[in-house]
């Protein structure tokens, strides 16, 4: 029987998004498959933990471009691309907070390439005029992480209706960055 690596990687998130130390056993019983099956496919913890991070980076890149990060106006993408990564908020909220996946120094360019594009969409609502210029567009890139990372938590706790994830995020986002036109 072949290993559907995606389920497998799906279940694997979502127990290590309920909690971290969640063990390979759980995460192979999860997936449907012996401990030692999953260890064919993921030689141990860190494997799997950078196959999720490769897995989140993709999909999150998906989100970006169904979000169409270069049309209409900066605030109406921010938007978009908000809802559209609430499907892998809790996946990168979980690989947010995985600090080995910086222990060589390296930051994955597949993190570098996300970080440039939302950086670049928050540079151009600077230029537009629409979000504030006295903080910069890689402050509003963290916020913006520790905003999903935040909101999947709470969804997942029950303190945060899933419906209302995106308009919480957004409205608390935009409050903080938009650029105030009063002298």
């Amino acid at each position: 029987m072949a290993v559907d690596r995606e389920r497998v990687l799906k279940e694997a998130a979502a127990l290590l998004t309920r909690r971290a130390s969640t063990s390979m056993d759980e995460i192979a019983r999860a997936a449907g498959i012996s401990r030692a099956t999953l260890h064919r496919h993921f030689a141990g913890r860190d494997a799997l933990i950078r196959a999720l991070e490769e897995h989140g980076i993709a999909r999150f890149a998906q989100a970006m471009d169904t979000a169409r990060l270069d049309q209409g106006d900066a605030p109406a993408a921010l938007r978009r691309l908000i809802r559209e990564a609430e499907p892998v908020a809790a996946v990168l909220a979980f690989l947010f907070t995985e600090n080995q996946l910086f222990e060589d120094g390296e930051i994955n360019a597949g993190w570098a390439e996300l970080d440039a594009r939302i950086t670049a969409l928050f540079r151009r609502g600077q230029e537009d005029g629409d979000f504030r210029l006295d903080l910069s567009a890689a402050w509003f890139t963290e916020a913006f992480y520790g905003l999903i990372g935040a909101g999947a938590w709470a969804v997942h706790e029950g303190r945060v209706a899933r419906n209302d994830l995106t308009h919480s995020i957004a409205e608390l986002l935009l409050g903080g960055i938009r650029r105030s036109m009063e002298k």
